[in-house]
This record gives structure tokens, sequence and C-alpha cells, in this order.
């Protein structure tokens, strides 16, 4: 039935959508928003491992200062940060760079420093160092610490242990996080829209502004965003089958995964009847 209605509803006008999908200004936005989510995503990342580091350090204060960081971040919602972020200027009118107490050596007005796109960038780049260093630091932690002894006591060096025994048993336990951070990401630029920026959906919004045609032009962005998280996906499962090549799994058909669920249905096995709900 859901099918049918979006095959028969006229409503969804979907000759609207197809004249729409690759608009100049639908394109430019999309553009945007692949530009802004992979440079926000690759900055914040190399900031999360470098916070993964600091939090697994034995230093006290270094440990101190990623709980710290990581914790206000995550408290606070990327949209509030945003918005921080754009309205910086309310609270400093002026940056300046120079000794502390003492002398300036040059000073530049906010307003002129953060516009919405900057501002949209390290916000949201904060908001993936501070989740990236938990997935990274998870990862790193789910090694067994008796494999790091083991190589120690061969003579081998730290750097050697991290790349050939931690990091590739870590990058299982880390790459279906990050992927799930970087589909989260591309969907997070879409709140840009709010300070302005014109990404993705904040181009939709232009034009279903002008001819009022609101439901097809939030497809139009629906699509889009689809496509790209899908992309991602895919590049996830090529990187995962990458470092799980070494652990065997049964490599399920679909029609064995439909089997498998039909338990939960009414089915006949064998002469006898399963009512829904109860395990064979």
């Amino acid at each position: 039935m859901f099918v049918n209605t979006l095959i028969t509803n006229q409503r969804f006008q979907w000759g609207i959508v197809a004249q729409y999908f690759t608009a100049p200004s639908i394109l430019r936005g999309l553009g945007l928003t692949l530009a802004l989510s992979a440079s926000v995503f690759v900055v914040g990342y190399l900031f999360g491992i470098a916070l993964a580091a600091m939090r697994l350090s034995s230093n006290p204060i270094l440990r101190s200062v990623s709980f710290t960081f990581v914790w206000i971040v995550r408290s606070v919602p990327a949209l509030v940060q945003v918005l921080f972020w754009f309205q910086l200027a309310s609270l400093y009118p002026r940056l300046s760079i120079g000794i502390p107490f003492g002398p300036e050596f040059a000073s530049v007005q906010t307003a002129n420093l953060f516009s919405g796109i900057i501002a949209a960038f390290i916000a949201l780049t904060l908001d993936v160092a501070a989740f990236s260093a938990e997935v990274v630091r998870g990862g790193l932690l789910s090694v067994d610490r008796g494999q790091t002894e083991a190589a120690e006591a061969l003579g081998l060096s730290r750097r050697r242990i991290f790349r050939r025994i931690v990091l590739p048993q870590a990058m299982p336990a880390i790459i279906p996080a990050s992927g799930n951070l970087a589909n989260g990401m591309v969907k997070a630029t879409a709140i840009v829209s709010i300070i302005a920026v014109q990404d993705l959906l904040y181009s939709a919004q232009l034009i279903y502004n002008d001819n009022f045609q609101v439901v097809p032009l939030l497809i139009v962005a629906t699509l889009w965003y689809v496509i790209i998280t899908t992309a991602l996906s895919v590049l996830q499962y090529v990187v995962e089958r990458h470092y799980n090549r070494s652990h065997r799994r049964d490599v399920r058909t679909l029609r064995q995964v439909v089997r498998a669920g039909l338990p939960l249905l009414p089915y006949r096995s064998k002469g006898a009847r399963i009512d829904a709900g109860v395990g064979a």
C-alpha cells in the first residue's frame, strides 16, 4: 500500500521532483554539503584521534583535558553549538593575538571572521572530534592488553605493536561506529540552514519559498541525502570486509535470512503449526 500511494498519490508531484532534482541551485547546495561533510569529518576525526590518545595517556593533565572537552561538547546539541559560534561576536566583538595582559600584535572583528560557513565548520568539527574520540578509544580498549604485553616481551617496538597488532584488531570495532558517525554528519549538516548557509536543504527551501512546492522540494533533498548515505554505507561495507577478511563468518542469502525470521509469523514446519510469537 505504501508503494501504491507513492505512485498513485498525485500530491507527491513526481514531475516537479524530476524537474528540480538536478537544478543548478540544488547541485550547488549538494556540492557545499559534500565539501562541508568531508572537511568536517576528516579534520574532526584527526582531532578525535588526538583526543583519544590523550585520554589513554598516562599523563593525568592530558587525560583531564580530553575528558573535559569530550564531556562538554557531547553535552551540548550540535544545533546549539552552531548558533553559539555564529553569535560569537555578541560575546567577543574583537579577537586579537598578543601577549596575555600585554601588547596586541594583530586583531580582527569577530563578525568579519566568523561567517556562517566558518561557524558551521568549527561547531560540527568539534562535535565530530568529541564523538570520534570515544569511538577510537573504545576500539583500542577492545584489544586484549595481554597481546601488547606479549609483543613487548618479544622485543617489538611500541610503534610496531600498535601498527601490526593493536590497530588491525581495533579496526573492526572502530569502522562500524565511524561509518554511522559519517552518515550522521552528512545529515547533521542540514542544521546549517538555520544560519542561512546555502547547503542542500537551504537551497531546496529557497526554491519552495518562491514557488510554494514544499513537498516536492523536500523529496528532492531527501533523495539526495539517501544517495549520499547509501554510497557511504557501501564504502563502509567494503572497508569492513577488508579488516574482517581473517574472520570466518557464515554468509547467508536473503532467502535464509527471511526464513530465519519466520518463527515470528505463523507458518507450517514439518506438519506442525507454529503460532505467532512462539519459538520452535
